[in-house]
């Protein structure tokens, strides 16, 4: 069974999005083992400056690049990504299973993105849309992905 890692920065803190993340993690289980790593999201001021928030990126880079399990495959979630359909998702999976790596690890940052080395280390970039969402909502929707891509790999009619 192959391992997912989801690293993401930051709780989901509103009742409803953990219900939607639990009901897909639940779905999950019988295709793969995955784990959800909540990284600490960095505390910044109210208004910050381009230089606290480059430096909050950083250390939550280091905090993440810290979680990655050595021999995944690494997509990180960024808007200058690439855009793929579902089809596309679940054959990464599939190819990701068939190429020997450890597993798949998906990285969504917070509110302010990802560190540039957190960047560099990802061997895919992939974007979710050329609009904005809010990473708690970016966590559901990449589960759901997840969830559908497997489906389609395994001939379900979640997929239509």
């Amino acid at each position: 069974m192959q391992a997912v890692t989801i690293l993401c920065v930051g709780k989901l803190k509103e009742d409803y999005w953990r219900q939607a993340a639990a009901e897909y993690q639940k779905r999950l289980g019988a295709f793969c083992r995955l784990s959800v790593v909540q990284i600490e999201e960095e505390r910044l001021p109210q208004n910050p400056s381009a230089a606290q928030i480059a430096a909050g990126l950083e250390a939550e880079g280091r905090r993440i690049l810290s979680r990655i399990p050595a021999g995944s495959l690494v997509a990180a979630l960024c808007i200058e990504g690439r855009q793929a359909d579902s089809k596309e998702l679940s054959q990464m999976l599939a190819d990701t299973a068939l190429t020997g790596k450890g597993g798949v690890v998906f990285v969504i940052g917070g509110s302010f993105g990802l560190s540039d080395p957190v960047k560099r280390r990802a061997d895919q970039r992939l974007s979710m849309s050329r609009m904005t969402f809010p990473h708690q909502l970016a966590r559901v929707m990449l589960l759901e992905q997840i969830y559908r891509g497997y489906q389609i790999l395994n001939g379900g009619k979640y997929h239509k």
